[in-house]
C-alpha cells in the first residue's frame, strides 16, 4: 500500500504542490518550524481518515490566501496503489460558501473515488495509516477518551464492521440521552427507549468484542518489543476496563475480573449483547435522573501496566515513552497482518523526542517495506547510514526540494 502521487491545492501552507513519492525508501522532511512539514503528513492522514489529527475544524485546513476568493476551497488528491485497489484516484475537496452566512460560511466536504462521489464511510480503509506523534504520550497520561480514540481509529481503518458499529453507536447514543432527559421532564414515555436500546446494544456489543480481540492481539506484539527495549526487565500489559461486568454465557463466571477484561478468554458480541441490555434496564432510573447513558463502550477504559503497575500513575517519563513506542510499533504490525501489506507510516518529530537507544531501535524497524515519511528540524540526529538510504527533502514556505544529507 502506497501513495504514488500527491497533489495539494490551498491546503495549509501549500498553495500548490505536485509530488511523486519514492518507493522502497523512507522520506525525511526537514526544515524550520511552520514551513509545511507537518502539513504534508496531515494531508496524507486526511486521505485515510477524512479528518485531521491536529484540528477539529476543517476550515483551518484552507490556505489563508484563499479566504478572499469567491469560493474558498482546499483539495487533496492522491494516486493510491494497494492489493485491494491496483490503482485508485482519491480526491477530497473542502469548499467554503461564504454567501449570506455571518459565521464565516458553510463548509462542504466532497469526496470522490475514481471520479465517483462517495461518503466518508466508503473510503475509510482505502489508505491505512499509522501516525506516530510526540503527543501519543496521551495513551499513558491522557484521559480515557484518548485511549478509546486510539482503539477506534485503529480498528475503524481495518475493519468495516467496527466502523459501521461505531458510526451507529455515535449516532444513537446522543438520541438516547436526549430521550432520557425528556423522560425526566415527563415529556416522553420510558417505553420509547426500546427502539434506541436495541440499536445501542447491537452496535455497542460489537465494539466491546472487537476491542477485546484487538487488545489481545496488540498486547502479544507490544510485549515482545517492550521486552527488547527494556533489556527484558519490564513486562507491558494492557488492561481493558469495560464499564460493566460481563460473564461467560451469562453464567456468573466472570470474564471481566479484578484485572479488567481477561484478554485470553474471548466473548462474542452475541454473548455480550443480552448482558448489555440487562445493564441498561438495571440503570434506567439513575440514567433518567442524570440524563445520560451510564454504561457502554463510550465509558470504557484502557490502562497500560509495566510490571503490573499502572504506568499512568507510577511510571516515569522514560517508561511512558518506551510503552508508547512499543504500542505504536505493535499497531503497525497488527495492521500489516490484517490487511496483508504494510500501511503508511507517518512520524512527526518523533525521532528527536527519543533517547539514543530508542531512536536506534525505531530506525531499525524502518525497512523500506512500509512507505514512511518523517519530519525533523535537525538532520544530525539521524545516523549517516540511515540518511544514505533515505530520500532527503527540504521544506521551506510550502515548497519542497530534494536535497543531499
Amino acid at each position: 500500500m502506497r501513495v504514488e502521487h500527491l497533489s495539494l491545492t490551498n491546503f495549509r501552507n501549500y498553495a500548490r504542490l505536485e509530488l511523486m513519492l519514492p518507493a522502497g525508501k523512507p522520506v525525511v522532511l526537514h526544515g524550520s518550524n511552520a514551513q509545511g512539514k507537518t502539513s504534508l503528513l496531515e494531508a496524507l492522514y486526511y486521505l485515510a481518515a477524512a479528518r485531521s489529527p491536529y484540528t477539529h475544524s476543517d476550515r483551518q485546513l484552507i490556505h489563508w490566501r484563499a479566504e478572499n476568493d469567491m469560493m474558498p476551497y482546499a483539495r487533496i488528491s492522491a494516486d493510491i496503489t494497494s492489493r485491494a485497489q491496483s490503482q485508485a484516484r482519491l480526491d477530497i475537496t473542502l469548499m467554503l460558501d461564504p454567501s449570506g452566512d455571518p459565521t464565516g460560511g458553510r463548509l462542504r466536504k466532497v469526496i470522490k473515488l475514481n471520479g465517483v462521489e462517495k461518503r466518508v464511510m466508503d473510503i475509510v480503509g482505502l489508505l491505512v495509516v499509522v501516525l506516530f506523534l510526540p503527543q501519543d504520550l496521551t495513551l499513558i497520561e491522557g484521559a480515557p477518551v484518548d485511549r478509546r480514540r486510539f482503539m477506534d481509529t485503529t480498528l475503524s481503518q481495518v475493519e468495516k464492521g467496527y466502523l459501521n458499529a461505531l458510526d451507529t453507536y455515535e449516532r444513537v447514543l446522543p438520541q438516547r440521552n436526549a430521550l432520557l432527559r425528556r423522560i425526566a421532564e415527563r415529556q416522553a414515555d420510558a417505553r420509547e427507549l426500546a427502539y434506541w436500546d436495541e440499536q445501542l446494544v447491537a452496535a455497542g456489543s460489537i465494539l466491546i468484542a472487537d476491542r477485546q480481540r484487538f487488545l489481545r492481539e496488540l498486547e502479544a506484539s507490544a510485549q515482545v518489543t517492550h521486552l527488547d527495549l527494556t533489556g527484558r526487565k519490564e513486562v507491558l500489559t494492557l488492561r481493558y476496563l469495560p464499564s460493566f461486568i460481563s460473564t461467560v454465557k451469562n453464567s456468573g463466571q466472570l470474564s471481566f475480573d479484578t484485572m479488567g477484561l481477561d484478554l485470553h478468554r474471548e466473548l462474542k458480541a452475541d454473548e455480550i449483547a443480552p448482558q448489555f441490555a440487562d445493564r441498561l434496564k438495571a440503570e434506567l432510573r439513575e440514567s433518567v435522573e442524570r440524563g445520560m447513558t451510564l454504561s457502554g463502550p463510550h465509558r470504557d477504559e484502557l490502562r497500560l501496566l509495566i510490571n503490573e503497575r499502572d504506568s499512568g500513575l507510577y511510571g516515569s517519563r522514560g517508561q511512558a515513552r518506551t510503552a508508547v513506542m512499543a504500542i505504536k510499533l505493535a499497531e503497525l504490525a497488527w495492521m500489516r497482518a490484517h490487511i496483508g501489506e504494510p500501511p503508511l507510516l507517518l512520524l512527526d518529530e518523533v525521532v528527536a523526542e527519543l533517547d539514543a537507544q530508542r531512536r536506534a531501535y525505531l530506525l531499525e524497524q524502518i525497512d523500506g517495506q512500509a512507505q514512511t515519511l518523517m519530519t525533523t528540524t535537525e538532520l544530525d540526529i539521524f545516523t549517516a547510514s540511515f540518511l544514505a538510504k533515505a530520500a532527503i527533502w527540504k521544506v521551506n514556505e510550502g515548497q519542497i526540494e530534494v536535497s543531499e544529507a
